[in-house]
């Protein structure tokens, strides 16, 4: 299940785990990897990096519900297809295509990790994942969010966020293109420095996504 981790907490991105094993210990040591992390440096921003800033933070509230299919690579440099679904606020599916077993559903302030062919499931808070900055009620690039990193060339748009209380937690990196402000990808770098990347096209926002698609898979036993 480590895959599915990384690629959205990875995600919400980051998003999915080798090992159920893997998962609880990242998890687990979550105290420790924010007491230890370094302070947060934020990006020197010009005026006209603000303004888009804003154009930013104002696309990604009108965004309330999308469908897209997914290519993502993760650390290893596997590539993966699949579709993800999300609305606003705090609900997102992603399946990946056949043969893969793995399926990722945020909803009620988790992310759940379902491996099919391993048999497990894993839970994760999701305000412990960047995911949860992409699915806020109201996203904030500024709201105990910190921008680490901004560029702007050849029609694309990126910003890089950590969470300013617990940087340690992974960073968030957001592509958009320039013209019309859109979206177009996603990278997460985790705690142990691997980046997954994932890459949104044939995009239907303002999609009718029925409740059913974001309910949880079954969750062990507490």
């Amino acid at each position: 299940m480590n895959i599915v981790f990384r690629a959205v907490a990875a995600l919400s991105a980051g998003l999915v785990l080798s090992t159920g094993v893997a998962c609880a210990q990242e998890a687990g040591n979550a105290a420790e990897t924010e007491a230890t992390s370094s302070s947060v440096v934020p990006a020197h921003l010009s005026s006209a990096d603000r303004a888009w800033v804003a154009k930013i933070e104002q696309a990604l509230n009108r965004s309330l519900t999308f469908q897209a299919r997914i290519q993502q690579i993760d650390a290893e440099g596997k590539r993966t297809t699949g579709t993800v679904w999300m609305k606003r606020p705090g609900q997102m599916r992603l399946a990946y295509d056949p043969p893969s077993p793995l399926l990722l559903v945020a909803c009620q302030g988790k992310v759940v990790f379902r491996d099919s062919q391993l048999d497990q499931t894993t839970v994760i808070p999701m305000d412990r994942t960047p995911l949860g900055l992409l699915l806020a009620q109201h996203v904030s690039l500024s709201d105990g969010v910190t921008i680490t990193a901004f560029r702007h060339e050849a029609g694309l748009v990126a910003v890089r966020l950590v969470r300013t209380a617990s940087p340690g937690d992974g960073s968030l990196t957001l592509v958009f293109y320039e013209t019309p402000l859109a979206l177009r990808s996603w990278s997460v770098l985790d705690a142990q420095g691997r980046e997954t990347r994932v890459t949104l096209f044939d995009v239907h926002p303002g999609a009718d996504i029925p409740a059913s698609m974001f309910d949880l898979p079954a969750q062990p036993e507490e």
